[in-house]
């Protein structure tokens, strides 16, 4: 098979990039990275040195592309289906991009922060960066639930990367700072984005894996 995608079910970037290629129904050959198993480290390495996950392996273009926003870019571009994840007019895929990193940066950096603090040996804890990190949150959750009075999709009508983005960091950020209570329209949001076919399936990939979540 030409695409190979090397990831983990319960990484959230690499979900990021699950919904995507279900999304569009898109033919890949999985590859699980274990970084405790050696040989699977190990290859993993080889094919990416800096060795973070996903990657995308594309071997009819003899191709590696790392990064999950330019693999989902990347498929729309060799691999289109029938949801174009990035629109055509030049205006709405700058919003959308930029929705993206909104995502990425502001939702799924602190919340990825406040768990790597969790997993930290006793004693080297880093009170003061989970308290901005939950700042940053607080502030994210807000701004969302503003965009999203108005809007079925981070983008209005219609799926797209951005939604890739937000369905993930969420989903994990909601256990850790939960929002269901204080912010209506994101919850209703959120909501929606489980039961997209697309998000519920990487959801249910990861469930074996979700006892190693410090949530």
């Amino acid at each position: 098979m030409s695409l190979k995608f090397f990831f983990h079910p319960l990484a959230s970037y690499c979900q990021k990039v699950l919904i995507a290629l279900y999304e569009n129904g898109t033919h890949f050959e999985p590859h699980v990275v274990d970084f405790s198993n050696e040989a699977s480290a190990a290859a993993f390495r080889k094919l990416w040195p800096i060795a973070k996950m996903p990657v995308l392996r594309d071997e009819a273009r003899d191709r590696t592309i790392p990064e999950s926003s330019i693999i989902i870019e990347y498929l729309g571009q060799h691999y289109p289906g029938p949801t174009p994840l990035i629109p055509a007019d030049a205006e709405l895929a700058l919003q959308t991009r930029l929705r993206d990193r909104f995502y990425d940066l502001y939702v799924h950096d602190p919340m990825q922060r406040i768990v790597g603090d969790r997993l930290r040996p006793a004693g080297k804890n880093d009170p003061h960066g989970v308290e901005a990190a939950k700042a940053q949150l607080r502030m994210s959750y807000g701004m969302i639930d503003e965009e999203m009075a108005a809007r079925i999709w981070a983008m209005g009508d219609a799926f797209t990367l951005a939604d890739c983005a937000a369905g993930p960091p969420l989903f994990f950020a909601n256990k850790l700072m939960p929002f269901g209570d204080s912010h209506p329209n994101l919850a209703g949001y959120f909501e929606r984005l489980t039961q997209r076919p697309s998000f519920a399936r990487s959801l249910v990939e990861a469930e074996p894996y979700m006892k190693f979540f410090p949530g």
